[in-house]
């Protein structure tokens, strides 16, 4: 009998039988770790967009002030003008 058959029968005894007996305890605490869970998500993305936004802030402080864009002046040699 390969894995796959063997996986196969299984399958098909858990669907035959009778639905089975969920301890009462075990749905409390699956919806008290559901809900753990659920705010630690809410809480790790709302600390993303927070870290997200600040750098975002603090590129665009930087960038207006430090100006990368503008060719630094030239110390050496005067600049051409005519050519």
């Amino acid at each position: 009998m390969s894995q796959y058959e063997r996986k196969e029968s299984a399958v098909r005894r858990l669907l035959e039988g009778t639905s089975p007996v969920v301890p009462p305890e075990l749905f409390d605490d699956a919806v008290r770790r559901g809900g753990r869970m659920l705010r630690r998500r809410t809480a790790v993305r709302r600390l993303c967009w927070t870290l997200l936004f600040t750098a975002a802030v603090a590129f665009i402080v930087w960038a207006s002030i430090t100006r990368p864009w503008v060719e630094p002046p030239s110390d050496t040699t005067p600049p051409l003008t005519r050519w």
